[in-house]
């Protein structure tokens, strides 16, 4: 392997799939990887999001993106798209999440309702979905160049919101230990590795609002004072995919500005 970034960190020509890539975090990490030559494909159920963001990405880079409109909430919805995916598949980035919370003395009745969403899109659609396209990421895999698996976690899987999230933060803290899991099983044909966002604006972190909580707050608490954006997201992304990352594997990379270092303290915040 040459030692020129051109190579080292290269993604072109990979076939990469993100799930949730119609906003957010996932739309970051598409963008990123259609810009640097890949060929993307995006999924999550609002076909509308989808269709708005890959013509917004494909203007922006040129690049080459595809959409599968996918429900992955259920076991039958991560298999129905792993069917329709066909071989081989570079990258997988599961990425699509949701969050709920209230506080723990509160029964408003929908508490199993969040609990059972959270869960099975957070943690189990991780494991259906790699599961289902193992024979894709296989068909892909090369010596000393496995195809990639990149779960998105969260800082809030290592150290818990002071927030009353309380399904998010378990649900992530299980994806970086099947993260691990996976990385152990699925070896050598596969790497799989987890990134842990810190503070990144998106329509579902903009909910933290709902117990006081603000970017620009958020940002004060940052080592590096400021929330996290697209190329942040990106960037990691890329590099677990590249070359230059083929030799690791069952890492929870935090991207959060040194906000784990500090603590996730965060400003008091009113209900």
């Amino acid at each position: 392997m040459a030692l020129s970034a051109a190579q080292l960190f290269s993604v072109t020509g990979r076939r990469v799939l993100v799930t949730g890539g119609g906003s957010g975090i996932g739309a970051m990490v598409a963008e990123g990887f259609a810009a640097n030559g890949a060929r993307v494909t995006i999924a999550s159920r609002n076909e509308k999001a989808l269709e708005e963001t890959a013509a917004r990405i494909r203007e922006s880079t040129g690049g080459e993106i595809d959409i599968a409109v996918a429900d992955l909430a259920s076991r039958e919805g991560c298999e129905a798209l792993a069917k329709d995916f066909g071989d081989p598949l570079d990258v997988l980035v599961n990425n699509s999440g949701t969050s709920w919370g209230e506080p723990i003395e509160r029964e408003s009745g929908r508490a199993n309702w969040g609990w059972d969403k959270v869960l099975d899109l957070n943690v189990k659609a991780p494991f259906y979905l790699t599961r289902a396209l193992l024979p894709a990421l296989r068909a892909a895999a090369k010596d000393g160049d496995p195809a990639r698996v990149v779960n998105v976690g969260s800082v809030a899987g290592v150290a818990h919101q002071p927030t009353p999230t309380h399904a998010y933060d378990a649900s992530k803290a299980a994806l970086h230990h099947l993260t691990r899991k996976f990385a152990s099983e699925l070896a050598p044909d596969l790497t799989v590795n987890a990134v842990a966002p810190g503070f990144v604006p998106s329509r579902m972190s903009r909910g933290l609002a709902t117990w006081g909580l603000d970017f620009e707050r958020i940002a004060s608490r940052v080592p590096l004072g400021r929330v996290g954006g697209a190329p942040d997201m990106a960037g990691v992304c890329l590099f677990l995919a590249s070359p230059a990352a083929a030799w690791i594997s069952g890492a929870i990379v935090p991207v959060d500005g040194g906000h784990l270092a500090r603590g996730l303290d965060l400003p008091a915040g009113e209900d």
